[in-house]
Formats: C-alpha cells, sequence, structure tokens
C-alpha cells in the first residue's frame, strides 16, 4: 500500500503557511495546516503574532477549511 504524500508550502513576510497531506490516510494528525509566525518588526505598525517568536498554529485540514468558509464569508 503506497501513501500519497502533498506537501505545499508557502512564505510571505510575516509568516510561513504549510498543508501537510496524507492523501490515503485516516489516521488523526495526518493531515495538518501549520501557520508559523517569521521574526518580523511589528513596532508602531498595530498588529502582532503572538508573544514568542515563531509562534506556530497547527489545526487539522477540516479546521482550516471551516476558517477559510468563515474568512471567505467575513472578507468578501
Amino acid at each position: 500500500m503506497s501513501k500519497t504524500k502533498f506537501v505545499k508550502n508557502k512564505k510571505t513576510a510575516r509568516f510561513n503557511f504549510s498543508v501537510t497531506r496524507n492523501t490515503t490516510s485516516h489516521r488523526s494528525g495526518a493531515n495538518v495546516v501549520t501557520i508559523e509566525s517569521r521574526d518580523y518588526d511589528t513596532s508602531g505598525k498595530g498588529y502582532s503574532a503572538g508573544t514568542n517568536t515563531p509562534t506556530i498554529m497547527t489545526m487539522t485540514v477540516k479546521e482550516a477549511q471551516a476558517l477559510n468558509r468563515f474568512l471567505t464569508k467575513t472578507l468578501s
């Protein structure tokens, strides 16, 4: 049984985004989305991404899809 793994990464000035999916696995934690803050000077800009650098947020693909739907509805 072969495992099909999908990994996609995107970097911006403030964040690293990563999606890792194992298309054949149904195990918990096999499909995750990670958002990691990067070392970025936010002084005086009115926003921050956490108190420690890097701050890492990991969620399941289903949670990320729910977040995507929420943001799409809210920001349209």
